[in-house]
């Protein structure tokens, strides 16, 4: 099935971005002039006839799409690795007691010593995809890496026992 999002715009009030899902369901967010926000949800017998809403702040908006955004790339990476032989993601987490914390990715040097590719790092909900090697970790981050089930285990072993 194809996304489709539709805008409406609401003379005086704002714009109205709507989503059908494929079981029927209609789910909106009016974004009003002064920049409020309201997450709706329509009746499918009436798609002007919003059936519940839910006043939410730009913090809880970004909150929420971080939220949909990691979740669908991890779902992506999964997939990906579920439909190839021998291809592998793995979520490794810097511990406060890694080697690691409060250093570059670069300085774990993941790559050259465990053939292991960092494709995200997810720091408190929000998705760093692509992270460069200048990007610096943290404790409490996830580092979401893909590769053979024999690296991303020496990957693991790096990020929490470090090099050797």
């Amino acid at each position: 099935m194809t996304v489709r999002i539709e805008k409406v715009d609401l003379p005086g009030i704002g714009v109205r971005h709507d989503l059908a899902t494929e079981s029927g369901s209609r789910l909106g967010v009016v974004t009003y002039r002064d920049g409020e926000r309201e997450l709706a949800i329509y009746d499918s017998e009436d798609p002007d006839s919003c059936r519940y809403a839910v006043a939410i702040t730009e913090d809880e908006a970004e909150a929420l799409a971080d939220l949909f955004g990691a979740s669908v790339a991890v779902s992506r990476l999964t997939r990906l690795s579920e439909e190839t032989d021998g291809l592998y993601t793995e979520k490794i987490e810097v511990t406060e007691d890694s080697p690691f914390a409060d250093k570059t990715l670069g300085d774990t040097k993941t790559r050259t010593r465990t053939h292991v590719s960092i494709v995200a790092i997810i720091r408190e909900r929000k998705v760093i995809p692509s992270p460069t090697p200048a990007e610096r970790l943290a404790a409490g981050d996830i580092i979401v890496a893909v590769g053979t089930r024999e690296g991303l285990d020496a990957a693991a072993r790096l990020i929490t026992d470090g090099p050797g």
